[in-house]
C-alpha cells in the first residue's frame, strides 16, 4: 500500500537531493508513462517517489538518473517532483489532460464548430445500434445528446456554416446534420466510410477503409481521388495549408506510414515508422499531430514539415484529437480530455 508523505520535503532537506533535468514528454493523460531524467533519484539504491501535483504516481522504472512514472487517475497538471529519502526535487513544469466526458466511444477525431461546441461519437461495435450516436459538449462542458439512431458513426467534420458531417462505416453514407440536430443524406455509396475532411474550397473527402479516397464536390458529384492500402480500422484525414491531404490508416504492421496526397491525387509516404496511427490534425505552425506509437511509446506524435518525429504527449488508448483555441482535445476509446497547449490549431477551412 502506498504511504502518504506527512509533509512535502523541501529541496535541500538532508543534503544534496534529487534534481530533475528534463521530462519527456512534458504532457500526458492519466495512464501515460513519463520519463524523468536527472540525478540523485536513488541514493543508496532506495526507490524514489514521484508526485504529479498532489497525487503520488506509480514508479515503473527507477535508477539514480532515470525514473519512469505513470500518471495516476485524478492527477492535476502543473508540476512533477521526485522525492528520495527525505529530500524532494524542485518542481518541474508538467501538463496533464483533464477528463471532460466519459462513457463515450470515439473511433476518430472529435469535431469543433465555430462557437466552440465539441462533437463526439458513441460509435458502438460493428452493426450495433445505440440510443445516442453523437453528443454535443458546449463551451461550459455541458454534455447533451445531439443525434440518435445513427449506426456506427465514425468520422466527423464541420463546414463553414457549422453544419456537422458524419460518416457511417456500417451504411457507407455521409450525413449532414444541422445545428438543430436534423440529419439528411449528403453522399452515399462510400464503401466502409470512415475519416472525412474538407479542403479549403469546401469539397468533402471521404476515406473508404477498403482502399479508396473519394472527393465529394459542393454539387455532390463524387470522384475517386486516390487509392491506398486497405486499413484494418479506419482512414483518418487532415489537410495541410498547401492543400495536401494527409492520411493515416493502421494496418497489421507496427511500422505504418502517414501518407501525403497531392491536390492532383498523387500518393507518397510522408513518414514511415508509427505504430497504429489514427487521428491527426495540424497546428498553425504547420506541425502535424498524430495519435500513434513511436518506438513503442503510445500517445501523440508531432511531425515537423521535414518529417522529424517526437512523442509530445503520453497516453494509452487514444484514437483522435482536435484543437480548440489553445486547448488540445484528446479522445480515448471511452473518454474525452482537454489539455493546455501553447499552439493553436490550423483553421480547418482555410
Amino acid at each position: 500500500m502506498t504511504q502518504k508523505l506527512s509533509r512535502l520535503p523541501k529541496p535541500g532537506d538532508g543534503g544534496v537531493g534529487p534534481r530533475i533535468e528534463r521530462v519527456h514528454p512534458q504532457a500526458a493523460i492519466p495512464g501515460g508513462d513519463v520519463f524523468i531524467h536527472g540525478a540523485g533519484f536513488a541514493p543508496d539504491h532506495q526507490r524514489p517517489r514521484v508526485r504529479f501535483g498532489d497525487s503520488e504516481a506509480p514508479v515503473v522504472v527507477a535508477s539514480d538518473q532515470l525514473v519512469v512514472a505513470r500518471v495516476p487517475e485524478g492527477a492535476l497538471g502543473g508540476n512533477v517532483q521526485v522525492t528520495s529519502a527525505s529530500t524532494a526535487s524542485d518542481p518541474f513544469p508538467f501538463e496533464i489532460g483533464v477528463q471532460i466526458a466519459d462513457n463515450l466511444h470515439p473511433v476518430a477525431n472529435p469535431a469543433v464548430d465555430a462557437d466552440g461546441n465539441i462533437y463526439v461519437t458513441f460509435s458502438g461495435t460493428r452493426g450495433q445500434k445505440v440510443p445516442i450516436s453523437i453528443y454535443r459538449i458546449d463551451r461550459n462542458y455541458n454534455i447533451k445528446p445531439f443525434v440518435a439512431d445513427l449506426m456506427n458513426p465514425t468520422g466527423l467534420a464541420v463546414d463553414a456554416e457549422s453544419q456537422l458531417y458524419v460518416s457511417s462505416r456500417h451504411e457507407g453514407v455521409v450525413y449532414r446534420v444541422t445545428p438543430e440536430g436534423q440529419r439528411s443524406v449528403f453522399a452515399e455509396g462510400m464503401g466502409i466510410a470512415t475519416g472525412i475532411a474538407f479542403d479549403p474550397e469546401g469539397n468533402l473527402y471521404v476515406g473508404d477503409r477498403s482502399g479508396t479516397l473519394f472527393k465529394v464536390g459542393r454539387d455532390r458529384q463524387i470522384f475517386v481521388f486516390a487509392t491506398l492500402e486497405p486499413s484494418i480500422a479506419a482512414y483518418h484525414l487532415a489537410f495541410a495549408t498547401d492543400g495536401s491531404l494527409y492520411v493515416t490508416g493502421p494496418t497489421t504492421s507496427s511500422f505504418d506510414s502517414v501518407y501525403r496526397v497531392s491536390p492532383e491525387g498523387k500518393v507518397s509516404s510522408f513518414y514511415r515508422g508509427l505504430g497504429r496511427p489514427q487521428g491527426l490534425a495540424f497546428d498553425v505552425d504547420g506541425m502535424l499531430y498524430v495519435v500513434a506509437s513511436l518506438h513503442g511509446r503510445r500517445g501523440v506524435v508531432r511531425l515537423t514539415p521535414d518529417a522529424q518525429a517526437e512523442l509530445v504527449i503520453s497516453g494509452p488508448n487514444l484514437v483522435g484529437l482536435a484543437f480548440a483555441a489553445k486547448l488540445l482535445l484528446l479522445a480515448s476509446t471511452n473518454a474525452l480530455y482537454h489539455l493546455n497547449w501553447p499552439t493553436a490549431g490550423k483553421p480547418l477551412l482555410s
